[in-house]
């Protein structure tokens, strides 16, 4: 049930203003879902991000809709998966790896396909370096809120869980 709470906390956070570019709990949010929901419900959180892109993107923006936005939808997807190397044992090393896996992978995805879609680079390599370092900026918020949010959204249960049993054992 956590795990859909944190989705719909990330959707929210997504539509509301909050000022800082790319700092978002969507990494954090979907890495916690593959580990702790079932694959077959996989398809609930592809879906409120999807329609979240369109609102931002149609009404929000107003940008027209172009194939970027499928590569973000399957790394909605691929960040789904890399949570689920957390199913069977989270540990602060794994959960770090994984928030910063998701990190850079978005990165480079996200930058190669508005790289690729030659409306703001040129499709030469300069372009697509220059369309890296002039993401940069967004790319430290994104790592900061990963890890960030992470720390939170796998942190909060694990509290709650060792105050229990701190508590079970204090009655015993």
């Amino acid at each position: 049930m956590l795990a859909y709470l944190y989705i719909i906390f990330a959707v929210v956070f997504r539509l509301v203003p909050h000022g800082a570019w790319n700092f978002t709990p969507v990494g954090a949010a979907l890495l916690y879902f593959g580990a702790r929901a079932p694959r077959r419900r996989m398809w609930i959180p592809l879906a409120m991000l999807a329609a979240s892109d369109l609102v931002l993107t149609i009404f929000v923006y107003r940008y027209p809709l172009d194939a970027t936005y499928a590569l973000t939808w399957l790394w909605y997807a691929a960040a789904i998966l890399l949570g689920s190397i957390l199913r069977q044992r989270t540990t602060v090393a794994r959960l770090l790896g994984a928030s910063v896996a998701c990190s850079v992978s978005f990165f480079v995805l996200s930058n190669f396909a508005v790289w690729a879609t030659g409306t703001m680079y040129p499709l030469t390599l300069a372009g697509l370096g220059a369309c890296y370092v002039a993401a940069i900026p967004f790319f430290r918020n994104t790592v900061a809120s990963d890890l960030l949010f992470s720390a939170v959204l796998f942190g909060i249960p694990a509290a709650v869980a060792l105050m229990s049993r701190a508590r079970a054992r204090a009655a015993a």
